[in-house]
């Protein structure tokens, strides 16, 4: 149950904040945001505030900001169509509703529809029910009434569409840069309460038996060089020794204020995804930590910077073929990862959060039809002709990448549940 709450929690902020940010610039842009969903699939609760409806959905594999104009809006008003009309003191239609064939509201006007533009000039005009062609002004936030729903209308300076390509690109480009945001915030939070990292080389535990022990280290040594190379942080130590596998190295250290030469050999270790041979010593170490607001800021951009090109890099080796498919994992293999990671801790589970989110904003980013990164990469196409992409091909080339991307999620999703449960 703790898991369960953990993985929810962790799922509902990535995506709120990635989902969030598309929101927020739509906003700026004036763009008319229909619904804001959290999940996929059917939906589980809604509420309506304003003229955007939030939603929570079955489906824990992602979550839209659906906008005027990026898909069929509403109901059209075809001739022929037979509509009852709400109007206000001034002749202008308020509501337009459709499937009403008897007056059950009050002061409902009936019309055949000759022409119609619910867009740029927003107007309505047919044949009243004295057969007299009659037209009325639409206003800009008449309802569409049809079988019970409501829909708003999206006059044309709304929707996303009638947007600049800046407007549109930074619309889409938020979402991914919110989660990057986001991953900064939990960095910076970790920081502040739980001490910044000083990284200072000491030994906190010795595996017995590995190079380390047989050379004579133990806990609470401080290393400060090897083969003479000064050891300021740890990662200098780590990265040292994993590129030297079966190398012999000696150790400085600093015990008691004395300083020792531990001559020691380097075990060489295979890692069991890429095939790669490391080194290895035995040792292990926690970092002293230190509480400094500026540091923690410091800390959250720098912890930002480095998850995301370890990313990147993993992206390569995936590339290149050093990683597979089966290496890949969907929800049910990162809800198995947070069960693993919510055993040490909430600080642990803090900077798996926030890996997550930035592992989210990278995935959005590439450059792949119907993620955020294919949409950009259009946009920065129209930029360079000129004018817009045919909206019919590119929604082919998109609703393609949509399949192939559910595809990937099947095959990923099986691969999980075969690792775990079989």
């Amino acid at each position: 149950m703790q898991t369960a709450i953990a993985f929810i929690l962790i799922f509902g902020l990535l995506v709120f904040f990635h989902e969030f940010g598309h929101f927020l610039f739509a906003k700026r842009a004036g763009i008319m945001v229909r619904e804001f969903a959290i999940g996929m699939g059917p939906k589980i609760y809604g509420k309506t505030h304003g003229e955007t409806i939030y939603t929570i959905r079955l489906l824990p594999i992602g979550g839209y900001v659906r906008m005027a104009g990026e898909d069929m809006d509403g109901a059209e008003l075809q001739p022929g169509y037979r509509v009852g009309l709400i109007v206000d003191e001034d002749n202008v239609v308020k509501k337009i509703i459709f499937n009403q064939n008897n007056k059950q509201l009050p002061d409902l006007l009936f019309l055949e529809v000759e022409r119609a533009d619910l867009e740029k000039e927003l107007f309505v005009e047919g044949y009243d029910e004295e057969e007299n062609l009659v037209r009325y002004n639409v206003a800009r936030d008449c309802m569409l009434v049809e079988n019970g729903r409501e829909t708003l209308i999206a006059p044309y300076d709304r929707q996303f569409n009638a947007k600049t390509v800046g407007q549109r690109a930074m619309t889409i480009f938020a979402g991914p840069l919110f989660n990057f945001i986001l991953a900064f915030v939990i960095y910076l939070l970790i920081g502040l309460f739980y001490g910044v990292p000083t990284y200072e080389p000491i030994i906190t535990e010795v595996v017995a038996n590995d190079p380390a022990a047989q050379a004579g280290m133990v806990a609470g040594d401080k290393v400060t060089a090897i083969d003479g190379q000064a050891v300021e942080k740890w990662q200098d130590l780590a990265g040292n020794v994993q590129d030297r596998p079966g190398e012999t190295i000696n150790v400085t250290i600093e015990r008691d204020g004395q300083t020792k030469n531990l001559p020691m050999t380097v075990k060489a270790m295979t890692d069991e995804n890429t095939g790669e041979t490391y080194g290895q010593i035995g040792v292990k170490y926690e970092s002293p930590r230190e509480f400094n607001p500026l540091k923690a800021v410091v800390y959250g951009a720098q912890e930002t910077y480095n998850m995301t090109v370890r990313i990147f890099e993993l992206l390569g080796m995936l590339v290149t073929g050093k990683f597979t498919i089966d290496a890949l994992s969907g929800p049910v293999g990162i809800y198995k990862a947070t069960e693993a990671v919510a055993q040490y801790g909430f600080m642990n589970l803090m900077n798996w959060a926030a890996m997550l989110s930035i592992n989210l904003g990278i995935m959005n980013l590439l450059p792949l039809p119907a993620l955020d990164g294919g949409r950009l990469l259009f946009f920065g196409y129209e930029a360079l002709r000129g004018k817009p992409i045919d909206r019919q091909k590119e929604g082919l080339v998109h609703f393609v990448g949509i399949v192939l991307l559910m595809i990937l999620m099947v095959i990923v999703t099986w691969n999980d549940i075969q690792r775990f449960f079989f």
